[in-house]
Parts: structure tokens; sequence; C-alpha cells
């Protein structure tokens, strides 16, 4: 399946059970959720999945259970975060094996790479594939900016198609198109900066709360792209409250909570990580109930 770069990509969270299993039941519940609401691709394996707790084999299951569950209506993405350049082409070959359509890269793990070895590193990847490849450019998290220069020499490489765009500077989406035309697809990959970023060219949306509100994710993208921002700054300015919640280190926890709310999701999350607790979960819970309370009717679309 071609992977079109555009639209709403939920990075979905990865369902446990209390035992500490993969939920695949719930985990499909919110699947369908996403399909139903007409979200654009599904994103495995980024930080709200867990990514880093997870076994090769938990890996292997998400995306063969996810590639069932979507039954070729929309492409299923697979994040890859390493630390070694071997391992990560490893996991996108097993990625392939195992039916994924594309990859999200994240720059090596732990170590802090030179422009040179990050560019050489995601090369070297996009050497070993034919999958298409988004690289995620978040140096706020991860300490590595993938410059325009570095994209340059990149793009050299047919199968490096887009970028999620998380350096938190909505001017740089100016500077990506003026560079590259729609050589380089851009997605959004910062909840509270998702109507900005499309509203000044984006192609998409790789969303977290989507995971709790997959209707009102897809409406925002579809209106802002049929040009009614009116209708969807309304719907947006109702969220923010709630899309701030993405922009934390307890973000996994955070957007679990919401997904109970709303009905597709439990709040077991895999140690280190801990539900929320005392008034930080006070806090978290009394915004999303307000949000449930105050939830817009959504325009014909």
């Amino acid at each position: 399946m071609k992977v079109h770069w555009e639209g709403v990509m939920p990075a979905v969270t990865t369902k446990f059970t209390k035992e500490d299993t993969l939920d695949l039941k719930m985990f499909s519940v919110n699947i369908n959720a996403q399909l139903e609401a007409g979200v654009h691709g599904i994103i495995l394996g980024g930080t709200l999945g867990e990514a880093s707790t997870l076994t090769d084999a938990e890996k292997k299951t998400l995306i063969e259970e996810t590639v069932s569950i979507v039954q070729g209506k929309v492409p299923v993405i697979i994040n890859i975060a390493e630390q070694t350049t071997k391992a990560a082409i490893e996991a996108a070959h097993k990625a392939e094996k195992y039916g994924a359509h594309g990859l999200m890269m994240l720059p090596p793990m732990r170590y802090k790479a030179t422009d040179f070895e990050t560019v050489t590193y995601f090369k070297k990847i996009a050497s070993s594939t034919d999958m298409p490849i988004m690289i995620y450019n978040n140096p706020v998290d991860y300490k590595i900016e993938v410059t325009l220069d570095m994209f340059e020499e990149m793009l050299q490489h047919d199968n490096i198609e887009a970028v999620k765009e998380s350096t938190r500077d909505v001017s740089n989406i100016i500077r990506i198109r003026n560079r590259f035309g729609n050589r380089l697809r851009i997605l959004c990959g910062v909840d509270t900066l998702a109507l900005e970023t499309m509203a000044t060219g984006a192609d998409g949306w790789v969303a977290g709360l989507v995971c709790a509100f997959p209707k009102e994710t897809v409406a925002i993208y579809k209106l802002v792209k049929a040009g009614r921002m009116a209708e969807a700054l309304e719907i947006y300015r109702w969220f923010m409250p709630i899309l701030e919640l993405d922009i934390s280190p307890q973000l996994v926890q955070n957007i679990k909570l919401a997904e109970v709310a709303t009905g597709i999701g439990t709040e077991f999350v895999r140690e280190p990580r801990l539900p929320l607790q005392g008034a930080e979960r006070i806090r978290v819970q009394k915004i999303i109930d307000e949000g449930l309370k105050t939830r817009p009717k959504l325009p014909n679309l």
C-alpha cells in the first residue's frame, strides 16, 4: 500500500492489561474508533505507544494486529527509535516483514550525534529498505535537529518522503515548503500547534489526543483544508486545554486517562510509568471532565 503523507495519523497508545500483557481487545476498539472517524493512517510504537518498553515480539504482534484490523483502509506506520544503525536497519526489515507500510524515524537515541553522523544514520537506513520514511524532527525532546541543509542531502534518497515537524517553530513550515516544494511532505507533530501548522501549509497532523477524541481531531483537519477556518478555530479553542495534556512528560498517562473517559482505552501503563496520582490526577481529570461537558457539536463534513 502506498503511503500518502497527509491527513490525520494517530500516534496510538499501546493497550495493556492489568497483568501487563497486550490488551488486543481494547486496542482493536480504539483502532476501529480511529477508522470510523476517518483517520488517514495509524502510527505504532512512538512515545505514546511506549515503544521503549515493548519487546520485539510485542511489536510484531501490534503490527500484524493493526494490519489485520485496518484491512487496507489506511497505511500502518511503525516508529523506529534505536541506539545503533545496525539495530535500526534490522527494525526496518522486521517492520516490512510483519506488514507495515512505512516508517517514522527518530535520530539515534541517547547519543547526541553530530549533523554528519545523523545524516549518515538516516541515509544508511534509507538505503537498506524500499519502505517510505518520515523523519521525526523533534530537537526539543530528543536534542538533535534535522536542519534544512541536512534534509537537502538526505532527499537524494527517494524513499525519504516526509517530516514530522516538531521544532515548535511554525515558520519552519514556510522554510521547508520554500526550499523543497512538495518533495518533502510535512506533518505537524505538536498537538498545540496543529491548526497553525496546517494553516501555514502542512499536509497533515501526527496527533496524540486523537487517541481519545478522533472525531474532533479529524474535523479540525478537514475544516482547515476546506478553508472553513472559523469553524475549525471554534473546535480548536475548545480542544486546547485537552491538547496541552500532550506536552507533558506524563503525556502517556494523560492521554490514556482521556481514553478511559471517552470509552476507547484503559489506564494501564508499563512501569516505570505509573497511572497519575494525587493532585496531578485530579487536575488532569478536571480538564478532561470539563472538555466532555462542553464537547462541541461537530459541523457537517
